[in-house]
């Protein structure tokens, strides 16, 4: 049995461990960095830390986020960085059976090797994301990094 924080991004709804996730926010305020990659709007400051917020509707379906009130910071921790993930709707938290979540097909595809499974419920499907494969394939992310830590050290001279 493992917890699971359920969003919606696109048209599908999605699922990310909840061990991972550190916060769920409205989406407010960021502040925008150029000449980082397009699925990048910028950094927002969550729980006194410079996060990036990366939309993940530009990471899974090359489509920018439409300004709503649904709109959701989901701030994970992975292994790599803290990100916010931008995400229409942050559903839920839901207990899966570990025998309904189910390996996919897809999992060699190098574009979704962030996806580790299939939730299968009754009444729906749901994909599951693994948040540090996530992280370490977004373009860019030793710079986005980078940038980043050379900001804390800004902020703490």
């Amino acid at each position: 049995m493992s917890k699971v924080v359920v969003f919606h991004s696109g048209k599908e709804d999605y699922a990310l461990p909840i061990a991972n996730v550190i916060s769920i926010e409205k989406f407010s305020h960021v502040t925008p960095i150029p000449h980082l990659p397009k699925f990048v709007m910028g950094l927002v400051k969550a729980r006194g830390e410079l996060v990036p917020v990366i939309d993940l509707g530009a990471v899974l379906y090359e489509q920018v986020s439409e300004q709503t009130e649904h709109l959701r910071l989901i701030v994970i921790h992975s292994e790599t960085l803290n990100v916010g993930l931008l995400v229409r709707e942050a559903k839920e938290i839901i207990d899966i059976p570990s025998d309904n979540v189910k390996d996919i097909g897809l999992l060699a595809y190098s574009k979704t090797k962030y996806f580790s499974g299939v939730i299968n419920l009754e009444d729906r499907l749901i994909t599951m994301i693994d948040p540090h494969i996530l992280v370490e394939s977004l373009e860019g992310i030793k710079e986005i990094k980078e940038y980043i830590n050379s900001q804390k050290d800004e902020v703490n001279l």
